[in-house]
């Protein structure tokens, strides 16, 4: 008997949630996974391994798990030897050095004999390197951003996504130093188990669809007849739009897929344009 392709994702954290709903999305049924180590879809050849994130890197390249679900901040700090198969577009953030809002540094130079506290040493060590800074890295696990007030660190190296947590601790954003979002890995060998890849291949298939579904967005409007052209210039849509006739020959019905994030973008235009009837109606998935 074949065995499921086998998906690794963090068992609790910030990317859990976002990773079980594209999953879902993606047509994937999934039992309740609370405290339960693996849970089988039921529609489809997979096993979900719900592991700690940092465990994650580590147990693709070894072959434990076929594929993973983390952040590209772990998969670096790992130095493991994975491929990454897929960017997900989510849970993004930057890894970043922070200063006391007090202090006031303008180049880059002003961190030589600086002690940075981070989780992510190797990542910062590489950054060090490349510019030519010396400084001292302090690892330190959890609670980062304690470390300057404490006076363990002048400065930090944290993951930022909002800021508040900095602005808590009275810090700044000094410089961005890697940018993360989460990912698909795979082991390096997968290709060479053809059925294994086959269901990565049709996963990965699913994924494209239900992403490119939740950037976009159908809109139906109707439309002055001697419009078309203009609305059709208007419309940023992903293929030509779908133009039907109405009752009333003076005006015409226009359907089409725009990206989500310009419809307030066009929404006047079109108005002015003598467009009534809008609606703008969620995909669920979309194959192009």
């Amino acid at each position: 008997m074949k065995e499921n392709l086998k998906l690794a994702i963090q068992k609790k954290g910030r990317l859990t949630e976002k990773t079980i709903e594209l999953l879902k999305n993606c047509g994937l049924e999934i039992e309740n996974y609370s405290d339960r180590l693996m849970v089988p879809a039921r529609n489809f050849p997979i096993d979900l391994i719900f592991l700690r994130d940092d465990d994650i890197p580590e147990y693709v390249q070894d072959g434990v798990t076929d594929i993973g679900i983390v952040g590209e901040n772990v998969l670096f700090e790992k130095n493991t030897n994975v491929e990454i198969g897929f960017r997900l577009g989510y849970s993004k953030c930057k890894l970043t050095i922070a200063v006391p809002e007090a202090n006031e540094f303008n180049s880059i130079s002003e961190l030589n004999d600086k002690r940075i506290a981070t989780s992510y040493p190797v990542i910062l060590k590489n950054f060090l390197i490349k510019n030519n800074i010396n400084a001292k890295i302090i690892d330190i696990s959890g609670s980062v951003e304690v470390a300057p007030s404490l006076g363990i660190t002048d400065l930090i190296c944290d993951i930022v996504s909002t800021g508040n947590t900095l602005r808590l601790h009275k810090l700044k954003p000094f410089i961005d130093i890697f940018n993360s979002e989460a990912v698909l890995i795979k082991n390096t060998s997968l290709a060479q188990n053809n059925y294994k890849q086959e269901i990565l291949n049709k996963l990965i298939l699913r994924i494209e669809s239900a992403i490119k579904a939740k950037k976009s967005k159908y809109i139906m409007m109707n439309i002055p007849k001697e419009s078309l052209e203009i609305v059709s210039n208007i419309i940023p849509s992903l293929k030509s739009p779908t133009i039907l006739p109405l009752a009333d020959e003076s005006m015409l019905a226009v359907h089409a897929v725009i990206p989500s994030d310009q419809f307030w973008e066009i929404n006047d235009k079109l108005k002015d344009a003598g467009a009534s009837g809008i609606l703008l109606i969620p995909i669920e998935n979309m194959i192009l």
